[in-house]
């Protein structure tokens, strides 16, 4: 049995060099360079030895204290703190009904004289809330003159929970109630969803 031999490659060549001839042989000569290819003093991004070499740097937090002595300490009513609150509400509607619908279900109560209570239901509306409430709390202060009113978080889930009650959830109620409209369900079969 013959083995076929291999059809000769073709090597393209630049136009200025005339055609190789498939049955020499030629050598081609490898030229190195002295220098790198990339540009000197360009940085290509991560470094390995100036990750390896960096220090840790201290971060120091700064608090900033603000003294209340000289600033108003007006009484203020939690009716007071309702009405703006609801007045913040009913711009916010107009404005940016994505943070309203966050925070609509927020209750805030005044707790003590200059103590004010924010219960909220999750963490992702009180993200949405701390947008607005730099704004919300220093228009309050201004409006009832007192700049000493300190807020207190609290997560409230328990209470703050919207319950979308379907026509199965009343009627299930209504079942506790009377058992007997288990059977007449079973009977008739109905479509309450």
């Amino acid at each position: 049995m013959k083995i076929p031999e291999k059809a000769p490659e073709k090597k393209e060549t630049p136009a200025a060099q005339p055609p190789i001839k498939s049955d020499s042989l030629q050598e081609t000569a490898v030229q190195k360079t002295n220098k790198p290819l990339s540009k000197q003093g360009a940085s290509l991004g991560f470094s390995i030895n100036s990750f390896l070499n960096t220090e840790e740097k201290v971060t120091v937090e700064e608090t900033v204290t603000v003294k209340t002595e000289h600033l108003p300490q007006n009484h203020f009513t939690d009716t007071d703190l309702q009405m703006e609150w609801n007045l913040m509400l009913k711009q916010l509607q107009r404005k940016d009904s994505f943070v309203f619908n966050a925070v609509k279900t927020f209750k805030l109560l005044k707790e003590k004289e200059n103590k004010i209570k924010v219960l909220y239901p999750s963490d992702s509306a009180k993200v949405e809330f701390d947008k607005i409430s730099g704004e919300f709390f220093n228009h309050f202060r201004r409006k009832v003159h007192n700049h000493t009113i300190e807020v207190d978080y609290l997560r409230d889930v328990e209470n703050m929970k919207i319950e979308v009650v379907t026509k199965r959830k009343i009627f299930e109620k209504f079942i506790e109630k009377n058992p007997l409209l288990k059977d007449l369900d079973d009977l008739m079969k109905f479509d309450l969803t």
